[in-house]
């Protein structure tokens, strides 16, 4: 049965980072940024339109990987429990309890580490500052009653 891992942080927490080091443990990594790099998308936020079709194609991965057996790191915010019980809904039929790392970074060090992205490749986009400061300001941390949950501490 296969491993699914949600990666949950606002942008500037360390996500990425954290999920390459388990793509190189043998996971495969799904993430959006990654996604919309490789259609040429070089700014963020996503028009929702292709925030839909994004996630309508990494679900149907993640889906086919699972059915595969094939350990999933899920490298997305997860920023709000709607979404992450959306992702659980999704996993059930396949009897899969996904596990949660939340990267709890502090505000400060969040920012600044968006603000000194060189936007060089999919995993470093831009990201306004107030935008970014918006997306801390609004996010749901998880909380153990969600399932399984890893917190480190980043700061």
């Amino acid at each position: 049965m296969s491993r699914v891992i949600f990666m949950c942080g606002p942008a500037g927490a360390g996500k990425s980072t954290f999920a390459r080091r388990l793509e190189a443990d043998g996971m495969t990594r799904l993430s959006f940024d990654q996604e919309a790099w490789r259609r040429g998308i070089r700014t963020m936020p996503l028009p929702a339109e292709m925030h839909r079709a994004i996630e309508a194609e990494l679900r149907d991965r993640l889906i086919a990987l699972v059915q595969a057996g094939i350990d999933v790191v899920l490298d997305f915010s997860f920023w709000s429990r709607l979404q992450r019980d959306a992702y659980r809904e999704l996993l059930r039929p396949f009897g899969l309890e996904p596990e949660t790392i939340y990267l709890a970074t502090p505000r400060g060090i969040a920012l600044q580490r968006v603000r000194d992205r060189a936007t060089s490749h999919g995993d470093d986009f831009a990201l306004d500052p107030d935008v970014a400061a918006a997306y801390f300001d609004h996010f749901e941390p998880p909380t153990e009653d969600e399932g399984p949950l890893t917190v480190i501490d980043r700061s």
